[in-house]
């Protein structure tokens, strides 16, 4: 199955995954068009975009997720919808009003505005952290879609996201205007680098400050498998394109998938350390001070957060939560996407490292300087 001569909606557009999806759909598939909506678009990557496009009309349709006419404007006549944006806030910058707003009533929105429209096909991007970890650090290795887990999320963006996805499964099998069905799915990546990882570069730079010696904020036995962009792109495609057979639909519908690749299970901290390395970067033998001693700072780091709310913005740069997170086993299969609609990764972790590297070697001297020169 292909999306030839389709109309394919991607939100989003603009952000790490987006734009990689973006030019992902414009090389392997001749869509009728493709529309780009995100709250900022900026005109050289728009311009980016002539190399490959070929035939394929590409539109623009800028502003907020939540603003009912402009999704109306950008959904009508389109077959797909891939729903990739959302606020991702893991230390707590951004209020809770304005993550519900664009995470979950967003998403809400432009699922009403789909029905109404009838847009037969959507998939949402969700996120590694609708699972977990939980308060306790309870680890999972290598787990899957039917693994039993006690959560119970604390952290804002997660619990958004959440919500988000359950809305979305929620919908699948709703009467569209036309008469049709509409087919919902969810992806859960891990956690997603390449270049233009805005995480990688923070870490980058503290390196720097560290005199290129990289933090140490996770345990080396607490292994993730985090997940690259360009495979976690493309998943969202082999996905697209599965919901057009009506048998592998029927299958997917109202289901999520959890997305990873052949990168090897690793530390968060010894993930940034396997990518940067090659750079000049070392990293600490063991983090900066024991787990429970950091555990309660982040503690009373919230616990100030709190009371100088009402006088003062101060977002702790770390918190429970994403502590926990940093320290806790939790790795997952990507069988029953491969299973269900043929998901397979085409980056080796070999390949998906060097250009990580390269990318990041391309941006060290301008971040250098600019953080030497203050």
């Amino acid at each position: 199955m292909t999306l030839s001569g389709d109309v394919c909606v991607v939100t989003g557009a603009c952000g790490f995954l987006g734009e990689k999806l973006v030019r992902l759909l414009l090389e392997e598939e001749k869509l009728a068009e493709i529309r780009l909506l995100d709250r900022n678009i900026q005109s050289e990557l728009i311009q980016s975009f002539d190399d490959c496009k070929g035939e394929t009309k590409v539109s623009v349709f800028e502003g907020d997720i939540r603003d009912r006419e402009l999704l109306r404007r950008a959904c009508k006549g389109a077959a797909l919808v891939i729903h990739t944006a959302s606020l991702i806030d893991v230390i707590g910058a951004t209020e809770y009003s304005e993550l519900y707003g664009v995470n979950v009533e967003g998403t809400q929105l432009l699922l009403e505005i789909c029905i109404q429209e009838n847009v037969a096909s959507f998939i949402y991007t969700s996120s590694i952290e609708v699972a977990g970890p939980n308060p306790r650090g309870d680890p999972i290795i290598n787990g899957n879609e039917d693994t039993h887990y006690s959560s119970c999320l604390k952290f804002s963006y997660s619990k958004t996201k959440q919500e988000a996805e359950q809305i979305c499964l929620q919908a699948n099998g709703e009467l569209l205007h036309n008469g049709g069905q509409l087919a919902t799915c969810a992806l859960r990546p891990m956690y997603i680098y390449g270049p233009g990882c805005r995480f990688t570069l923070g870490h980058m730079r503290d390196g720097i400050r560290n005199g290129n010696v990289l933090l140490r904020m996770s345990r080396r036995e607490a292994k993730v498998n985090p997940v690259y962009v360009g495979n976690a792109a493309l998943a969202h495609l082999q996905a697209g394109r599965a919901l057009k057979d009506s048998q592998k639909r029927a299958v997917m519908g109202g289901n999520f998938y959890y997305i990873s690749d052949n990168t090897p299970p690793v530390s968060y901290s010894d993930f940034n350390y396997a990518v940067l390395s090659p750079l000049g970067f070392g990293i600490q033998e063991r983090p900066i001070l024991p787990f429970p001693l950091l555990y309660l700072l982040s503690f009373l780091m919230e616990l100030l957060h709190v009371v100088l709310r009402p006088f003062l913005k101060f977002t702790p740069p770390l918190n429970r939560q994403l502590l926990t997170m940093l320290n806790t086993p939790f790795s997952f299969s990507y069988q029953k996407a491969h299973r269900d609609f043929g998901y397979s990764p085409r980056y080796d972790w070999e390949e998906a490292r060097k250009c990580t590297s390269d990318w990041l070697a391309s941006v060290l001297p301008a971040k250098r300087q600019r953080i030497n020169s203050k």
